[in-house]
């Protein structure tokens, strides 16, 4: 994940959870981000406690301490001063947050240089610049689960990450001359999105998440699906929340919706106005590195299974399915063991089926090895004339041994006919296999 930003260029905040867990150690974790990912994270927050005394966190930007109402889940907090204990470690991580920020903003550095008092506003907004430009990495610290930390990194988010209008244009391809074209953020621009994730929905049907780069699109407007050059109509936009969704009309540039009623779409499809037509840059999935087999526990979840493995492809891209055709297992592979856990879990929650998870089997093969001849004479007597036929047969090693595969070439003599030869090469094969499958 982390090198597919930077691939991309796209900026980032490092959360760090479960800092109410036993063995959590911030400033290890923080360590961490440096060595193994060659980054440069700046810590914007520092833990009151650790482990089961985690109680809110200090805000180096501002100086102030948050704590959290353990009644309420998270839901409320307090800001209070910092606690004096904490005072003087508070005070070093502030010093190496604004040496950090001041290393990258020549106006900070000479206010840090001169000891003139930075403010924390000008901290922020020359955080942002840092980050948005991928030279450092803010870092906050919390527990999701029991919502501790989520309001700063909301606040986070807003404070440091990019708005669509703070990153460089868009560009695409003219799917027609293969031209390079540019898309600005903005409303009066051509439309143009690209849709990043499918997900199946009981109630509506296929939901397409799209993230609109330019112009503008409305319920009910018709947009090509420029990978297959196929034209849709939008039957309903959703505004998806966390436990619900909102009905809306349309959407803007920079926005992120769920559009339903495109039905040829995948995920990496961009779709945009028919008029201006835009391929943009299309996203890349690691291949699957583990594979289980499944199969039904009875006939009935068998068609079942077939629909659901189907659904969940398409969902997922990381996710394959096929079958294998020596074992005839249905075989699906995945980018990890959670991975496939969490699809056959879906499959037997969401699409009720019930089925078994085994190791796939091996099929073992043999191939020939050297250079071989033989000959055989068939006699055989019709009407009183004794008539022989003659074939010899030549095998040699294919290329590649890993297969199961032979040459056969079978020449005759004068006195044989074709029908000997197409009868001997299909009892001959037919032989073959079977030994074959009496080894295995």
């Amino acid at each position: 994940m982390w090198r597919q930003a930077d691939k991309y260029g796209v900026p980032r905040i490092c959360f760090i959870n479960k800092i109410d867990k036993m063995g959590a150690d911030f400033e290890h974790a923080v360590d961490t981000i440096r060595k193994r990912l060659s980054a440069k994270p700046v810590a914007i927050q520092i833990p009151i406690g650790q482990e089961d005394k985690f109680k809110g966190v200090i805000d180096l930007i501002n100086m102030k301490a948050i704590v959290w109402v353990d009644d309420t889940m998270g839901a409320e907090y307090v800001t209070e001063e910092i606690p004096t204990e904490l005072k003087k470690k508070a005070e070093a991580f502030h010093a190496q947050l604004v040496e950090s920020i001041a290393e990258n903003d020549d106006e900070i550095l000479h206010k840090f240089l001169e000891g003139e008092e930075i403010t924390a506003d000008e901290l922020r907004a020359s955080l942002r610049k840092s980050t948005i430009a991928l030279k450092v990495f803010p870092v906050v610290v919390g527990t999701a689960f029991k919502n501790k930390g989520i309001q700063p990194l909301l606040d986070a988010v807003v404070d440091y990450l990019p708005s669509p209008l703070d990153v460089p244009e868009t560009h695409g391809l003219n799917p027609d001359n293969g031209e390079q074209i540019f898309r600005k953020a903005d409303d009066k621009e051509p439309f143009s999105a690209l849709a990043f994730k499918i997900m199946a929905d009981p109630f509506v049907g296929q939901l397409t998440f799209i993230r609109v780069y330019s112009g503008q699109l409305k319920t009910g407007d018709s947009v090509l699906n420029t990978g297959r050059r196929r034209t849709e109509r939008i039957g309903r936009l959703l505004k998806m929340h966390a436990n619900k969704r909102e009905e809306i009309s349309e959407i803007l540039a920079g926005d992120i919706c769920a559009a339903v009623g495109l039905k040829g779409v995948s995920t990496g499809d961009t779709i945009c106005d028919e008029r201006h037509p835009i391929a943009l840059e299309n996203i890349t999935f690691a291949v699957p590195v583990i594979s289980v087999a499944v199969e039904p526990k009875t006939k009935a979840d068998q068609e079942k299974m077939g629909m659901a493995l189907g659904r969940l492809a398409q969902e997922d891209p990381t996710f394959k399915v096929h079958t294998d055709p020596d074992s005839g297992q249905t075989i699906i592979s995945g980018m990890g063991e959670l991975h496939l856990e969490i699809i056959v879990d879906r499959m037997m929650r969401e699409y009720k089926v019930e089925a078994n998870v085994g190791k796939p089997q091996v099929a073992y093969r043999e191939t020939i090895r050297k250079h071989s001849e033989a000959e055989g004479k068939y006699i055989r007597q019709t009407g009183g004339m004794v008539t022989p036929r003659f074939v010899s047969i030549r095998t040699s090693q294919a290329k590649g041994t890993s297969s199961l595969m032979t040459s056969w070439a079978a020449r005759c003599r004068r006195n044989s006919s074709s029908p000997s030869i197409k009868a001997f090469r299909k009892r001959s094969k037919a032989a073959f296999w079977r030994a074959i499958r009496w080894w295995m």
